[in-house]
């Protein structure tokens, strides 16, 4: 297992902060790694390499074990972090990949190279699992033909033959952008690689953990337009931070009466910037607020928009001569648990073969790229589960215990192993 602690130093020690350096870097040295580790086992006319442009220069990548089955086990890793940031302590760099106390330090530790890594680790070990299988199947049945497996030993011992496959095809999907838009993402649902039935885990940090479900995310821009005028005369003016303000307690109080979901809590509302004016003795004629709101059912996009909507008609009542309207630019649906989920069910029986213990079954409070293929296509077999705690992540000082690693490792090769290859 310390396979995976230098495996998770190596990846944070390649910025891929978003904005910052993005994922370029990083996307060149796991199609490296990948590549490799398929060629090592003799599994290049079976397992599949590809790459997505989601982005100028930033690329999606995937690769594949296929199986017996339609329906695959895909483990989801976003390749970008956030940027790196101001405050770290002293003596931790941010892409250190530093092992001290029994953490491990940097941009990414928890969020979500350490998960990645254990993803890498489980796919790697597939392979071998594969090669094993599969060179046996074929050198049981020359066997049976009178051939022995010294024999077999000095040949390329699969030749012509019908190649051993898992039960179930296992994808290992690396994203970008999740740190944005997740528009990488969404370009691997465009171009067909998550189907609606697979089983789909990411490996966010979830506390030790099986996290199932998600409040939506709506984001709105609100944009004010006043009159511009000279402070000591504002009645010649419209005042539009004036107006902001008005829709900002208006939409607040609304949201804020929304009605409580049993799993997933209330909806919240943040309001993360706003800009306007540009002197204290000039009545404001701009003013823009961007504003982050996580929904539960019932409140729906639609019903959130209405809101929104008043808020800018109790505005420009209030502030009569300004200008209130918004625009969404980000919308993202709630996702609710799916209480017969065979994926979540799988997953707590190998966390509980690793462990000795049943994983806790909680909620996310974030909004994660699986999370957004059930959104997309309706896929509710999702799920969370990786090393580190989301308390500590986007953060300076991130960092992920040594200890979480390894046992998440252990547990996505137990996943791997019961789920692909029925054992």
């Amino acid at each position: 297992m310390t396979d995976v602690v230098a495996l998770t130093q190596q990846l944070v020690r390649i910025d891929s902060s978003d904005p910052g350096a993005y994922e370029g870097e990083i996307g060149a040295w796991l199609h490296g790694w990948l590549k490799e580790a398929i060629e090592r086992q003799g599994l290049g006319d079976v397992a599949t390499l590809r790459t997505l442009e989601a982005l100028p220069g930033r690329r999606c990548l995937m690769a594949t074990i296929p199986g017996r089955a339609q329906d695959a086990l895909a483990l989801v890793c976003h390749q970008d972090t956030v940027t790196l940031g101001d405050g770290w302590s002293e003596g931790v760099d941010p892409v250190g990949g530093d092992v001290r106390d029994g953490q491990l330090w940097g941009r990414g530790a928890c969020d979500m190279k350490g998960g990645m890594a254990c993803a890498l680790l489980a796919f790697k070990d597939a392979l071998a699992e594969t090669g094993r299988r599969r060179w046996e199947a074929t050198a049981h049945g020359a066997c049976a033909c009178g051939r022995d497996e010294q024999e077999l030993a000095g040949e390329a011992a699969f030749e012509g033959a019908e190649p051993w496959l898992p039960e179930r095809p296992l994808k290992l999907i690396l994203t970008v952008d999740e740190e944005d838009f997740m528009r990488g993402i969404e370009a691997a649902i465009d171009a067909g690689w998550v189907g609606e039935r697979d089983w789909l885990l990411d490996t966010e940090p979830t506390d030790g953990k099986v996290r199932v479900a998600h409040k939506g995310r709506l984001w709105f821009e609100f944009h004010a337009e006043g009159v511009t005028a000279h402070a000591s005369t504002p009645w010649r003016g419209a005042d539009a931070v004036a107006a902001m303000a008005q829709a900002i307690v208006s939409l607040r109080t609304s949201v804020l009466a929304l009605p409580e979901h049993h799993e997933l809590g209330r909806t919240t509302i943040t309001f993360g910037q706003i800009e306007g004016g540009y002197r204290p003795y000039v009545v404001p004629d701009q003013c823009r607020c961007w504003v982050d709101v996580r929904h539960v059912p019932p409140a729906s996009s639609q019903l959130l928009k209405g809101l929104a909507d008043e808020a800018c008609r109790t505005a420009m009542e209030a502030v009569p001569g300004t200008d209130v309207t918004y625009t969404v630019t980000g919308d993202r649906p709630p996702v609710e648990r799916d209480p017969e989920s065979g994926l979540v069910s799988a997953l707590e029986r190998a966390a509980e073969q690793v462990t000795g213990a049943a994983a806790p079954i909680d909620v996310f409070t974030g909004y994660t790229d699986t999370a957004v293929c059930a959104g997309l296509n309706g896929n509710r077999e999702i799920a969370s589960y990786g090393p580190g705690s989301l308390e500590v992540a986007h953060k300076p000082d991130e960092h992920v215990p040594v200890q979480d690693l390894q046992r998440v490792a252990a547990v996505f090769k137990r996943l791997v192993l019961d789920v692909c290859f029925d054992q």
